[in-house]
């Protein structure tokens, strides 16, 4: 089992040093967040690769800056700004390459967007084919206020896609969508390739896991059954402790 943290957990703090911080900590398997369009550059993403290589640490999956705009630069139909977000996917795939890295995570369109589901799809395979074109593959992420935050939407895109959609699974998202990551799993958990993990309790939705009531050991359980190879990510926000000592702590209760 690859269980690790996403350098988004250690937000605001700046990437390359967050993926420091987690490398010198420990751990094992991490996932990029980028923050802004300077770290596109070949010379940042050399230094990313070359810290995640000098402590063994290896990158699963590479999450875009641009989630909030995909839905206006992906899933419209403005042709010169869509050829502008495929140019931006194609260099995140290079990126996922580059580090090592199998996946790049997309939050995608949101509800009032212009797309009908059938649409959808092909927007996405279309994105996709960028992505491989670079050297990753698109898995797209069930966020809450966007199209794919609605279960019967991911339920519509493996009806359609088949074996070519694949799936982040986000536990906080899920919650916040008033469904469960079961729920997810039941639907569509053959096509889940990655997953983001956090606690969570009655009272608050995003916590670092150990600290409330969510019940991982089914959870892994359950992913076993699918023969699940992906990774699971702990994705928190920094809200969610106050040390950074605690992150790790986390991580080695769940293992």
């Amino acid at each position: 089992m690859k269980l690790g943290i996403s350098t988004a957990s250690l937000y605001p703090l700046e990437t390359e040093k967050a993926l420091t911080e987690l490398c010198k900590s420990g751990v094992k398997y991490t996932e990029i967040f980028f923050n802004c369009s300077f770290e596109l550059e070949p010379e940042f993403v050399k230094e990313l690769s070359k810290i995640a290589k000098e402590y063994g640490t290896e990158i699963t999956a590479v999450h875009p800056t641009m989630s909030l705009a995909e839905s206006f630069m992906l899933f419209s139909n403005y042709e010169r700004r869509l050829k502008e977000g495929l140019d931006d996917f194609k260099r995140y795939g290079e990126i996922a390459a580059e580090l090592g890295a199998k996946y790049v995570i997309l939050h995608g369109g949101k509800p009032n967007g212009i797309l009908n589901d059938l649409e959808y799809c092909e927007r996405f395979s279309l994105v996709n084919n960028c992505v491989k074109q670079g050297g990753g593959i698109l898995l797209q992420e069930n966020v809450v206020k966007f199209r794919a935050g609605d279960l019967g939407f991911l339920k519509m895109m493996v009806e359609n896609l088949g074996d070519e959609i694949g799936f982040c699974l986000d536990v906080k998202q899920s919650i916040r969508g008033r469904y469960t990551p079961f729920d997810v799993i039941d639907a569509v958990g053959k096509n889940i390739r990655h997953l983001h993990i956090s606690d969570n309790s009655s009272s608050k939705d995003c916590m670092l896991p150990g600290k409330g009531t969510f019940d991982f050991k089914r959870l892994f359980s359950r992913m076993e059954e699918l023969s699940f190879s992906g990774t699971y990510i702990i994705e928190v926000y920094r809200n969610a402790y106050k040390e950074y000592k605690e992150l790790t702590e986390s991580l080695n209760a769940l293992k």
